[in-house]
């Protein structure tokens, strides 16, 4: 009988997410209502901020959408970004007329520092849309406090930074907007949604109107429903469209923030396996050591070897059963987005990196089989190459 798939990555869903769905069915309501709202006032909590500096949407893609048009980003404008990042961030800048500029990234940690980020300002640059890559922070407050000094807005990426933190500040709070993704293959998920967090709550308030037509009164609230006479009626601020999250997608996304101490300590003990049975593998580098004061979300692990190599190790996993990938490609080198120029440290990073499966459903045994075949697949490959 032919072994199933070891995933890169799974979510874990059951009974609980069910029962909560079911709830939401047998309110009557399933648009977005009071599950919703719990469920934003759930992940603020998780940040530690007030509800009214948060809003959800059907996807955090979306949420950077938005980001864009709440900072006024259009034609003239430059948005620095690693070139290490996801392809909907860099579709964002580009929708609003705006030029991605491409920054470079620490080979082994794979996010951009300082140092890179500085490297791709000019007098056009708007903002900086950070990723935190793998859940590693990175140098989100040092980058936080250039754009402070120079009146650049920051946005962060945290799709990948559920719970990261740098001394205790939650990721996706240090800039001006901070966005989450809980997609189907994050840690916490609610099939699809996103989130959206900014310092002012008034481009919060601004964010939930444009995700629902850009309607100034927002409909499906027993509260505004109590609040007018004429509760059908409304204006319109900002001609819209509709990305709002829904009760049933808000239901077992509540259900899942609930879980995610112990998806992440499971994730946490997966991380540690890996650590001590690779830590001797020849030709095989380890992710790097988290900085003082840092905490990653273990979203990602990654692992790092001969370039020449790396392609044909990815094959041989995957025809033993276990899949493995590489995020996310290099967006300096599509060229819809018009980039030009080398980015050495990027590309020496991303032709070596490989990511392992890493989710809370993976047991034991199945870590084993991943650092056993790894280890016999690097060895093999290696010694074809020599």
């Amino acid at each position: 009988m032919t072994q199933p798939m070891i995933n890169v990555f799974q979510p874990s869903l059951g009974e609980e997410e069910l029962s909560a769905v079911r709830e939401v069915f047998d309110s009557c309501w399933i648009g977005r209502g009071a599950k919703v709202a719990e469920f934003e006032s759930s992940f603020a909590a998780r940040l530690g901020v007030d509800h009214d500096r948060v809003t959800s949407v059907n996807s955090c893609t979306e949420a950077t959408f938005l980001a864009m048009e709440l900072l006024g980003i259009g034609p003239g404008d430059e948005v620095v970004l690693p070139t290490v990042t996801f392809v909907g961030t860099a579709n964002a800048v580009a929708s609003r007329g705006a030029r991605p500029v491409f920054c470079d990234v620490d080979p082994r940690t794979l996010n951009a520092t300082v140092r890179d980020v500085v490297a791709a300002l000019t007098p056009a640059t708007k903002a900086i849309l950070l990723l935190h890559y793998g859940g590693y922070p990175g140098d989100v407050a040092e980058i936080a406090q250039m754009c402070g000094d120079r009146g650049i807005a920051l946005i962060e990426d945290a799709a990948n930074a559920q719970a990261s933190r740098v001394d205790g500040r939650a990721c996706g709070t240090f800039g001006d907007i901070g966005v989450w993704s809980f997609d189907h293959g994050k840690i916490a998920v609610s099939v699809d949604g996103g989130m959206l967090y900014a310092r002012d709550p008034d481009l919060v308030a601004r964010a939930a109107r444009m995700a629902y037509f850009g309607m100034e009164q927002a409909t499906g609230y027993a509260e505004a429903m109590r609040a007018c006479t004429r509760w059908w009626e409304f204006d319109v601020s900002s001609f819209s469209r509709r990305s709002v999250m829904n009760d049933v997608l808000a239901a077992i996304g509540c259900v899942q923030l609930r879980r995610l101490e112990g998806f992440l300590a499971r994730r946490r003990e997966v991380v540690t396996q890996y650590d001590h049975a690779l830590a001797d593998v020849p030709g095989l580098v380890l992710p790097p050591p988290l900085p003082a004061g840092h905490e990653t979300s273990y979203y990602l692990y990654w692992v790092q070897m001969d370039a020449g190599i790396r392609d044909q190790v990815a094959r041989t996993l995957y025809d033993r059963g276990i899949y493995t990938t590489f995020r996310y490609p290099l967006l300096h080198t599509v060229r819809a987005y018009g980039a030009d120029g080398w980015l050495p440290r990027a590309e020496r990073g991303a032709a070596a990196t490989l990511c392992l499966p890493l989710h809370q459903a993976l047991s034991g045994a199945d870590v084993d089989h991943v650092t056993a075949e790894l280890a016999d697949a690097v060895t093999t490959c290696s010694a074809a190459t020599a």
